[in-house]
């Protein structure tokens, strides 16, 4: 999960979905990628209240605004769990490789992941839609 260092933060309900869906994840031999990754940033992530949620941070189901740092091109993604994917509607898993990148990351963060013929930079616009702003702590 390559990305341009910055801190990771994620809200208790967050980590505990996301460790369920590990958990759930390991007993299917075949939907294990990803899981390390998100093992590892649930891991080194500071873990606050959803109450606390900066309106500017990716959290689960989260419509983000993202501008590609080499063309320009702006796109909008929301961040969500596997089983909800509609690529569509401009949904991408979080365990994904954008996905795991986004989550936890603040407006103004800029990541970086492998896809076909190199890498794309990306940077983190705006939050238009974080259920915790919105006062839905159990999306």
């Amino acid at each position: 999960m390559p990305t341009v260092e910055n801190p990771t933060v994620i809200s208790w309900f967050d980590r505990m979905r996301l460790a369920g869906l590990i958990k759930l994840l390991r007993e299917q031999p075949d939907k294990q990628e990803g899981l390390d990754a998100l093992k590892e940033k649930l891991e080194r992530a500071r873990i606050i209240k959803p109450e606390e949620v900066p309106p500017s941070l990716v959290t689960m189901n989260s419509e983000v605004i993202l501008s590609d740092l080499d063309s320009g091109e702006r796109l909008t993604l929301e961040v969500v769990f596997p089983a909800a994917v509609d690529p569509t509607a401009g949904q991408v898993s979080v365990l994904s490789p954008i996905g795991l990148a986004l989550i936890g990351r603040s407006e103004g963060a800029e990541v970086e992941w492998p896809v076909p013929g190199g890498t794309r930079r990306l940077r983190l616009v705006k939050v238009s839609f974080q259920p915790e702003a919105a006062g839905i702590y159990n999306l």
